[in-house]
């Protein structure tokens, strides 16, 4: 009779905010509306609704075009980078009365105590206990550029974040978007990070194909990877000489 497996799905976190009229937004940027364009009824047998926002409402990548004129836009970037294996790090202290961190900057020792050699090329940095998603956050918590640089010089592809922006609300020169523009990184802000522990992921947050447009809104999830694969134990058939050299353990029937 055949054996039946069975598997347990891995485990899914969504982490992107929900994207409604609430939806906190730069200040100055369009928020979410939504209007009906045609509703079920008579004559009418399906709803259709007209949305206008800021591509920059809710989890989102920014494209090259966001920060740099001759940039691309985000319709034209590769996939790769918004899919793959990731690690969440925890940078805690920005945040609250008792914030440890006036500048608000992730410097390399807020991240140093989860990098070592098997860093994947994509790197989510939580920086909320509660991330903010009913207003916006003036006193973000932002990358310094030479945490990028680091990141970049490591190999990382893409950074992202929970908060609204990988620089400072307040900052006119980007120093962190000028980073991630010369090492040619890509960028996801707005991330919600609250319910993830520390560790490696899948990360999916694919971009619309808008060709023109200087981000796009992503439905950004990590995905639990699947247990390490250890490789089979490869025995000596029992007429090969090296047969007789096989440890056996006690003569207990050897586990495959």
């Amino acid at each position: 009779m055949r054996a039946i497996v069975t598997t347990t799905p891995p485990k899914l976190w969504d982490i992107s905010p929900p994207v409604n009229p609430e939806a906190p937004v730069f200040p100055g940027d369009t928020p979410y509306s939504q209007a009906w364009t045609a509703q079920i009824g008579p004559g009418g047998p399906v709803n259709v609704s007209a949305i206008t926002l800021s591509p920059h409402v809710g989890a989102h990548a920014d494209a090259p075009l966001h920060y740099d004129p001759q940039g691309a836009t985000v319709g034209h970037l590769p996939l790769e980078p918004y899919l793959g294996r990731c690690r969440v790090i925890h940078a805690w202290g920005f945040q609250g009365p008792g914030a440890r961190h006036s500048d608000r900057l992730i410097r390399w020792p807020h991240l140093s105590h989860a990098i070592d050699e098997t860093l994947p090329p994509r790197v989510l940095v939580r920086t909320y206990e509660r991330a903010p998603i009913d207003r916006f956050d003036n006193a973000l918590a932002a990358f310094a550029p030479e945490t990028i640089e680091r990141l970049a010089d490591l190999g990382v592809q893409l950074v992202g974040i929970d908060t609204a922006s990988i620089d400072p609300a307040a900052s006119k020169t980007l120093d962190s978007h000028q980073a991630v523009r010369r090492r040619g990184l890509r960028v996801l802000e707005n991330l919600v990070l609250d319910e993830v522990a520390e560790g490696d992921y899948e990360l999916i947050a694919l971009p619309l194909k808008l060709v023109t447009a200087d981000a796009s809104p992503v439905r950004a999830v990590l995905r639990e990877l699947p247990p390490v694969q250890r490789p089979a134990l490869a025995l000596p058939a029992p007429e090969d000489p090296a047969f007789a050299d096989t440890p056996f353990e006690n003569s207990r029937p050897l586990e495959l």
